[in-house]
């Protein structure tokens, strides 16, 4: 089987690798194909996601993905926002879930985020109207919304979920998220096994503060499932900078491609010391299993992950250990036949 790899930049070498130890360790035989993205592509070939990376998902339809730098504020477009658009990956999904071993607030987390990926304030229409001021599109378009929605059903139909949320800021922006809400009060009605609710995103914020585990699927238009996604990650991860993102894997899934990836960001500060935290691509990497027909192999990371946070032993600094990437890698695959 041959699997497209994307190391990425700063950090993500170590963990794709790592990622790729791991998949190893349980027995599915997979050939990496390289291809290039972020930093190095782009002071190669001028371009941080360039044509042939692309032509390669597209031949291959999957990809693992590392990290990639993004500048703040001027140089190249997000590498991720590239990938999303120009392969159609209309659905990003992160499972945020409790996991043993590492002390939170909370002790059942167990929710998905489902979050449009084309559209909205990320579709980057925007454009200075007069020197000083500069004016952004948020863009709903109904077939975009209406294909989100009810691949949230789907996904919780597949997976056994009791309840899919639609969160949106229809009080404050009635046509565009008015029509969202619409389209999917129109999708939640062929579902009727399900339960459906809205809830105002500033709502949902306070509710997951207080009790998470009110909360199954939710759904929700690109900027909003960026901040979800990541204050899930917080509500799942251990005191102190960066929370729980180095443990949430993501997907971003389309009709034809799929893309897994780690949600943390790069992490330059750290790149190249071998002491970078590689659950969540690990993780990531579980659910691509899953997606290529190896429900088995998956479960297996899982349980690794599990019995390594469990046993404490050979954890990375963000989790309160002083091991290395590659000492808590030899704790997941240790703990993958347990």
């Amino acid at each position: 089987m041959q699997i497209v790899l994307i190391e990425g930049d700063g950090i993500g070498p170590e963990v794709t690798q790592a990622a790729c130890r791991v998949v190893a360790a349980t027995g599915v035989k997979i050939d990496w194909v390289k291809g290039p993205a972020g930093i190095p592509a782009a002071e190669r070939y001028g371009d941080p996601l360039p044509d042939e990376t692309l032509e390669m998902i597209r031949r291959y339809r999957v990809a693992l993905k590392g990290p990639c730098t993004t500048p703040i504020g001027k140089g190249y477009k997000s590498v991720n926002v590239c990938l999303r658009q120009g392969l159609e990956l209309f659905a990003s999904v992160r499972p945020v879930n409790t996991l043993p071993g590492i002390r939170t607030p909370y002790e059942k987390v167990d929710l998905i985020v489902v979050r449009e990926n084309t559209e909205g304030l990320y579709a980057g229409m925007e454009h200075e109207v007069v020197p000083g001021v500069v004016e952004s599109v948020r863009l709903i378009t109904r077939a975009a919304a209406e294909r989100i929605v009810r691949f949230a059903f789907e996904l919780a139909r597949h997976h056994g979920r009791r309840m899919v949320t639609f969160c949106h800021k229809a009080d404050v922006m009635r046509l565009s998220d008015g029509l969202f809400l619409e389209v999917a009060r129109t999708v939640s009605e062929e579902y009727p096994f399900i339960q459906f609710e809205e809830k105002p995103i500033d709502n949902v914020c306070l509710e997951l503060a207080m009790d998470p585990s009110g909360f199954d699927v939710l759904v929700m238009e690109n900027l909003f499932g960026d901040l979800i996604s990541d204050l899930g990650a917080g509500l799942i991860g251990p005191a102190g900078p960066g929370g729980g993102l180095g443990l949430v894997p993501g997907a971003n899934y389309g009709t034809q491609y799929a893309v897994f990836e780690a949600v943390h960001g790069s992490a330059p500060d750290i790149a190249g010391k071998g002491i970078a935290n590689p659950i969540a691509v690990v993780r990531s990497a579980a659910m691509l299993l899953e997606y290529v027909g190896r429900p088995e192999a998956a479960a297996k990371i899982e349980r690794g992950v599990a019995g390594a946070l469990q046993a404490g032993e050979g954890l990375t600094r963000d989790l309160g250990g002083t091991g290395t990437t590659n000492s808590i890698t030899d704790q997941i695959i240790k703990h993958m036949g347990a």
